[in-house]
């Protein structure tokens, strides 16, 4: 049992807090009350469970002056597992997500092999079932991840895959994307797209713009990633399916899933911290730590996701977490791949970001990092309620702390040396702890 004692719950189901004592027992969330005794706890706790005297044992926390959440859920990571364990493999970005607070992940297909077979599917839970959280798999959308033919959706499913994703590749046969809709709305299963048309891209990674032509490099252009969604709202719309707008970056793409909204369809879409906290200028600083797809726009686009943060258009904070060795990307800027890590920093870049400057409370902070994203995968998880499971976060808003010292494999974050403020205190998954931080006394 663990007893946190006069903690900040935050609900995002509710949109409430409240000061209160949280009990958890036997997984779950027994008991959400202003004040819990542990003498009262133990006296009535009778049932032997290998504890001191035939008794469960009772871990008290005192969480005055912190905050309890459900635990993160994130619905876009790489954990290159299998095939490409060198980057990361599922164990350590587990330790990244727990040190992170998550307690929920959803890993992307586009692994060697893909995740395109039940077989591989299978794998990939039963390895996340070592991590101590939830590693759920997506499986690929096409075969091989080569956009041509269709995946046995049904097989995948069955086998445990919790939606459907050929991210990093872009889907360019609109008719193929409409019979991936129809089967996935079929199966009541999301679909997450990663929207950049290639055609207009001549140098991925990098916005078109005013620092692509100072580095004498035409880069990715807006309209790659307007196009796609475009029409991926529109087929959304006349299919019924739950599709997913990944790592949106475009202010323009924020407007159309705006008003594809109003019209019925039911698209969401997810934003990285580091869209919403940098803009292309950072290339100019971190070089190819800075580097991702989509790539890092305008002021103007960054503001306009922010705001599609604050009014709900864009639903979820998604990390992108992508894990590269230091010798990719020491390449030159047009020849390393893209993409950062991003789970350890995530929650505090929120708190830096948008609660700290007001542009959003804790509770929507919590919304955005596990509320919405469980409602995406029909997860019943993501709320804090009593009879649920204790999968939690507990963390200190206001303790300042310098990015570094990863727990994943890889350290490609233009973040490393920043000062957040937001620190993970305990990773509760199952109502284990799975994550503690000890950083106070070192």
């Amino acid at each position: 049992m663990i007893l946190i004692k006069g903690c900040k719950a935050v609900d995002p189901k509710t949109g409430t807090e409240r000061i209160a004592d949280v009990l958890v027992r036997d997984g779950k969330i027994a008991m959400i009350k202003k004040r819990i005794e542990a003498e009262t706890v133990k006296g009535a706790e009778n049932q032997p469970s290998g504890g001191e005297n035939g008794t469960e044992e009772l871990r008290v926390i005192h969480g005055a002056g912190l905050t309890l959440a459900p635990g993160l859920i994130d619905v876009h990571v790489h954990f290159r597992d299998p095939g490409l364990t060198y980057k990361e493999d599922i164990q350590t970005g587990a330790a990244a997500a727990k040190k992170g607070g998550y307690t929920t992940v959803v890993t992307m297909a586009n692994t060697k092999p893909a995740a395109d077979s039940p077989e591989t599917v299978k794998y990939i839970l039963e390895e996340g079932k070592k991590t101590g959280i939830h590693v759920l798999p997506a499986a690929a959308v096409t075969v091989g991840l080569k956009g041509e033919e269709l995946t046995d959706m049904e097989a995948l499913a069955e086998a445990g895959a919790v939606g459907f994703t050929d991210d990093g590749i872009p889907l360019m046969n609109g008719q193929l994307v409409m019979e991936a809709m129809e089967k996935a709305a079929g199966l009541d299963m999301p679909l997450s797209f990663h929207e950049e048309d290639p055609s207009f891209i001549r140098n991925n990674g990098i916005n078109h713009g005013a620092v692509s032509e100072k580095l004498g490099i035409y880069g990715s252009p807006a309209v790659a990633e307007d196009s796609l969604v475009a029409r991926d709202c529109m087929i959304a719309l006349h299919t019924g399916a739950a599709v997913n707008i990944q790592h949106i970056s475009s202010a323009r793409s924020v407007a159309m899933v705006r008003a594809a909204k109003k019209m019925g369809a039911d698209v969401w879409a997810e934003v990285t911290p580091h869209h919403f906290t940098l803009t292309e200028d950072a290339v100019l600083e971190y070089g190819t730590f800075a580097k991702m797809n989509p790539p890092l726009r305008t002021e103007a686009d960054r503001r306009a996701l922010i705001e599609g943060l604050k009014d709900g258009t864009i639903d979820m904070i998604a990390t992108d977490h992508a894990p590269h060795s230091a010798e990719e990307k020491a390449r030159p800027l047009t020849e390393a791949p893209s993409g950062i890590i991003g789970l350890e920093t995530a929650l505090a870049l929120g708190i830096t970001e948008l609660v700290r400057t007001g542009e959003l409370t804790i509770a929507q902070l919590m919304e955005k990092m596990s509320f919405n994203p469980a409602c995406l995968y029909r997860l019943e998880k993501g709320w804090l309620t009593e009879g649920e499971d204790a999968d939690l976060v507990l963390f200190d808003e206001n303790e300042e702390w310098t990015v570094g010292d990863y727990a994943s494999k890889a350290s490609n974050s233009p973040f490393t040396g920043w000062k957040l403020y937001g620190k993970v205190k305990y990773t509760i998954c199952g109502g284990e702890i799975v994550y503690e931080d000890k950083s106070a006394d070192d």
